[in-house]
């Protein structure tokens, strides 16, 4: 049976979160199509529960601490580490090769889980790891998806790169190169930066509003697959990120990039 007033509730708190600032409870209205009245009534009931903030000197809505802290336990129950786990072993099966998810963290990523493939070379990606994300596959599928200010923000100079020797990027110009051309084939490459001799390929899981939540990624030796057979263990990438984004919140990654 359905409940209108926790429909609504929802898709305003959804709305909400999504925004870059408080919102005033018009633009509310007109955004979601519900009466002024219900908008008033749902955000004052909000408000009283702590999901909402209500800034009175300019008369707008913004996302409350209850619902920050509702965020804070969606991360101690580690879901994405605990989902994410048997979709990477279903995808090891399938391909084959070693597989990881990972998290953006500032300039970093921290890898949350690996599934190592048999008879495969150890990574260096094993749970808990941190390495400069502009220089893992995972990584720039994830800052591919920020907009150019955030990504500003985390690569501000030259001294925000570390130093991984002549194959990484040291310029932010040289960066947005880079992620556009991943953008635009739809998935990141990552061919002996990490580790000489293997090759990382990784695709992004986005929220809904655009965001970066996860990579994953395949690592394999650089002669266990060819260039004609590299979109084939894309595609089974996606499909599992694809799989893992709908078990989070019912998302579904953007269509794959023309080849």
């Amino acid at each position: 049976m359905q409940s209108p007033a926790a429909h609504h509730t929802l898709r305003m708190l959804t709305y909400l979160s999504t925004q870059r600032g408080p919102v005033a409870a018009a633009t509310i209205t007109a955004a979601l199509g519900l009466p002024r009245s219900t908008v008033y009534r749902l955000l004052g009931i909000l408000e009283e529960h702590g999901f909402v903030i209500h800034y009175p000197e300019v008369e707008r809505y913004g996302i409350g601490i209850a619902a920050f802290e509702m965020s804070s336990g969606f991360a101690r129950q580690e879901p994405l580490a605990r989902l994410g786990a048997p979709i990477l072993a279903a995808l090891v099966d399938r391909v084959g090769q070693s597989a990881h998810l990972s998290v953006l963290h500032g300039r970093d990523v921290i890898y949350l889980v690996e599934e190592r493939a048999p008879r495969r070379p150890p990574l260096v990606t094993n749970a808990g790891v941190r390495l400069p994300s502009h220089i893992t596959a995972s990584g720039r599928a994830q800052l591919a998806a920020l907009p150019d200010g955030q990504l500003r923000a985390l690569f501000p100079n030259r001294a925000a790169f570390a130093d991984r020797g002549e194959t990484s990027v040291t310029r932010l110009s040289e960066l947005r190169a880079v992620l556009v051309r991943e953008r635009r084939q739809g998935y990141a490459l990552e061919d002996g930066e990490v580790t000489e001799g293997l090759v990382s390929v990784a695709v992004v899981i986005r929220d809904r509003s655009g965001w970066p939540v996860a990579g994953i990624a395949v690592t394999y030796p650089q002669d266990h697959v060819t260039d004609a057979e590299r979109p084939g263990l894309v595609d089974a990438v996606r499909r599992h990120a694809n799989e893992l984004a709908r078990r989070i919140r019912g998302l579904e990654l953007t269509p794959q990039a023309p080849r």
